[in-house]
């Protein structure tokens, strides 16, 4: 947590934190954030062991879904922070407003506390992957040994308040590896044993997968804005200071100026990531199917990292494994970082929410957040350390946060009628934009839980 967490609090919506948006484009550019955060932790598992596995799985013919996945869910990760800063609440607040069965608290709040529970699986194959890197580099420390230090290591970093630098870095060394990424799918597109333009092209039109269905669903999941991105993005766009720049929601003119003022800032945050992790995430789903399908490689178990660095040193030649393996480390652990951070704000407004804390005393919800660090690291280590299959780990999130994308884009629809001021709608078309997102995104999980079922 920063020094400036301990004097201020971010979700508190006082008229002396009253900021007027940015008017030009450069100034707002500016103000953007919370997206790219989210895109150091998008490059992630989705990107670089789901999207490339479906790669090796299925080759170029699955492409459609890929950008599918990247397109839909920027209009809801857009109306979900248009939600926070035209109420100045949580998203789980939010949620807590849908009808339905409720113990305490909405069924919808209760069906993210079970994701984030399945997530936690994800975050484990993570730590497992950069295990596997470091026990690579020093073989006599064993890679659960490894993981446990990073376990240490991570939560030391985040209580005692180091965050914005290693966001900051972390950001940075991600930028160059997918940069790296990029180019390694442009000069594959130079090797015709790895590429056909007939394939890629083919692989636009809609299919569904002979096999490994539940990979695609985890990369559908996973890839692009994940479920769990989705509900971290408005704490990010809250920690930024959006919903407080607003100021208090009053109806009066110079709210709504201000509240469209820094919704407009949010959209181009919102298209900013969507840039970003779209062209990464296509990268490396071209490189595992030119690639990795190409060889017959389909990377699983713990030589996962060992299979997916063959990407790179096809293309650029065996002194690239090593280049690999430390952006391999700093991919994972950015998102192990910055994830951890993410749900530790979540679960201590979850755990406030139950009644558990105050949520107005910031002190309180702080302590509650280092709180929560602990015990989210210390899940996803034991988990790792019984099952030692981060591949199977990986999707066992995706699949969870899949089957929840209907449920937030649905949830996002109810709140946007029902309780969004009016001052703040969105226009006919990102009306009608949301509506297709989450009714794409229903009928896939529906066509995956009948296929589960069925088998057809």
């Amino acid at each position: 947590m920063s020094a400036r967490e301990s004097v201020a609090d971010p979700y508190a919506l006082l008229p002396e934190s009253i900021e007027e948006p940015p008017v030009t484009l450069l100034a707002a550019f500016r103000r953007i954030g919370p997206g790219v955060i989210l895109a150091s932790s998008i490059v992630s598992s989705g990107e670089l062991i789901a999207t490339t596995i479906l790669g090796a799985e299925s080759g170029y013919s699955l492409l459609w879904l890929i950008l599918v996945s990247c397109g839909i869910k920027i209009i809801i990760q857009n109306e979900i922070g248009r939600y926070t800063i035209g109420t100045g609440e949580t998203i789980l607040e939010a949620f807590d407003r849908v009808p339905g069965p409720r113990w305490r608290v909405s069924w919808v709040v209760w069906l993210w506390a079970l994701m984030l529970a399945m997530i936690m699986f994800s975050t484990g194959g993570m730590l497992g992957a950069i295990g596997e890197v470091f026990h690579t580099l020093v073989p006599a420390v064993p890679i659960n040994a490894w993981v446990w230090i990073i376990n240490v290591a991570t939560v030391v970093l985040l209580i005692m308040g180091r965050y914005g630098l290693i966001e900051k870095l972390s950001m940075l060394l991600v930028g160059g590896f997918t940069l790296l990424t990029v180019s390694c799918a442009f000069l594959l597109i130079k090797r015709p044993e790895f590429f056909s333009l007939s394939a890629a092209l083919d692989g636009l039109t809609f299919s569904l997968p002979a096999g490994g269905f539940a990979t695609a669903v985890t990369v559908f999941g996973a890839t692009g804005v994940g479920a769990g991105e989705l509900v971290a993005y408005p704490y990010w766009c809250i920690e930024k200071g959006y919903a407080r720049f607003a100021g208090p929601q009053d109806g009066t003119p110079a709210w709504q100026r201000r509240a469209r003022g820094w919704i407009r800032v949010m959209g181009l945050d919102v298209l900013n990531s969507f840039v970003i992790y779209t062209f990464a995430t296509v990268a490396f789903y071209l490189l595992g199917a030119g690639v990795l399908h190409g060889r017959g490689i389909i990377p699983q178990g713990s030589e996962m990292v060992g299979m997916l660095s063959a990407m790179y040193t096809e293309i650029l030649g065996p002194s690239s494994h090593t280049l690999f393996l430390i952006g391999a480390v700093v991919v994972f652990y950015s998102t192990v970082f910055a994830s951890t951070a993410s749900q530790a704000r979540m679960v201590a407004d979850f755990l406030g929410m139950l009644g558990s804390y105050d949520r107005r005393d910031y002190q309180r919800r702080i302590a509650t957040m280092r709180i929560a660090v602990v015990v989210l690291m210390f899940l996803p280590s034991l988990y790792f350390t019984f099952l030692q299959q981060p591949v199977f780990m990986v999707k066992l999130g995706g699949v969870a946060q899949a089957l929840m994308l209907p449920i937030i884009g649905l949830a996002t629809i109810y709140l946007r009628y029902r309780h969004l001021p009016n001052a703040v709608l969105p226009k006919g078309w990102i009306t009608l934009g949301l509506w297709i997102s989450s009714l794409i995104a229903a009928v896939m999980m529906a066509y995956y839980v009948i296929h589960e079922a069925t088998g057809f």
